[in-house]
């Protein structure tokens, strides 16, 4: 399995480096603990949860009990049973998100916002969820009511994702639109539904030009022709949430702890990251509708 391989030296290079940097930084209260190892390493925990979203199985017990515990006991000479497994996931929690920060994109002088809700139960269960009580809300989109999360994110023109954050399903979706201004430049795009008054200028102190459509109650604004190119093609970041919703399986409603719901939604931003082929755009195509071609990236 091509996959198997190459996910699994990722995994290995990378926790070779993390680990000691990790272990450096751990708080401790004075008492002495076993450090005991596991019959799965932590390298090979994130190389399974990466793995389960890399070949688009829908349930990780299918994944593990069939092709895993079928084909792959010899890349995994010590397998334990599904549910002891389940209990080990929490330890790969930290690697998986500093691997996810290692991964994202550097920022372009281009990028688009954009969100979409995580529900972790159906509307039915509502009132009888426990697991993400006090964490979880209600929220509305542009396809209804949920109970859940909302994932902001921000890419680039190259579909790579230059952040996320996870907020609960009640969050105005302009809140976390600052937090990413640290890793931006140049122009950022956005849905016509975050424009507000404050935004704009605020961004503009730090170098970043916001632009989204006109509401219709509002008088229409000159755009540069690149600006209304962009704006066009903005579909580009719901073509990257289609893929990590439907592809990489980011969203589930059947979540069982709260660590074990962002195992799952790291191991699937990961999987979408190690992915060779992203939806892009061909900035080059649009240069020559700016101008000044030369602050368009290639």
């Amino acid at each position: 399995m091509d996959d198997l391989t190459e996910t699994d030296c990722r995994m290995d290079d990378f926790y070779e480096a993390f680990e000691p940097q990790l272990n450096a930084r751990l708080l401790t209260d004075g008492k002495r603990y076993r450090s005991r190892k596991g019959s799965l390493s932590v390298p090979e925990l994130m190389t399974l949860v990466v793995l389960f979203h890399q070949i688009r199985y829908r349930q990780f017990k299918s994944f593990y009990l069939n092709p895993v515990g079928r084909y792959l006991r010899s890349e995994f000479p010590r397998l334990p049973t599904y549910q002891r497994c389940v209990d080990l996931l929490p330890r790969c929690a930290i690697a998986l998100a500093a691997l996810f920060e290692e991964l994202t994109g550097k920022c372009s002088g281009v990028s688009i916002a954009d969100s979409t809700p995580l529900s972790v139960c159906k509307n039915l269960r509502i009132s009888r969820h426990r697991v993400f009580q006090g964490m979880a809300a209600r929220g509305k989109s542009s396809t209804g009511w949920f109970f859940g999360f909302k994932l902001h994110l921000v890419i680039n023109h190259l579909g790579e994702l230059l952040g996320v954050k996870l907020t609960p399903g009640n969050v105005d979706d302009r809140k976390p639109l600052c937090d990413f201004a640290d890793r931006l430049f140049g122009k950022r795009y956005a849905d016509k539904g975050d424009i507000a008054q404050w935004l704009t200028p605020f961004l503009k102190d730090l170098g970043i030009d916001f632009v989204t459509k006109v509401r219709k109650n509002r008088k229409p604004v000159a755009l540069d022709p690149f600006d209304q190119a962009m704006l066009r093609q903005r579909s580009l970041v719901e073509t990257v949430i289609d893929e990590l919703k439907n592809l990489c399986q980011i969203e589930h409603t059947r979540p069982r702890s709260p660590i074990h719901f962002a195992v799952n939604l790291l191991a699937g931003l990961i999987a979408y990251g190690l992915m060779p082929n992203k939806p892009r755009l061909p900035l080059q195509d649009f240069r020559r509708l700016s101008p000044s071609p030369k602050l368009i990236p290639n």
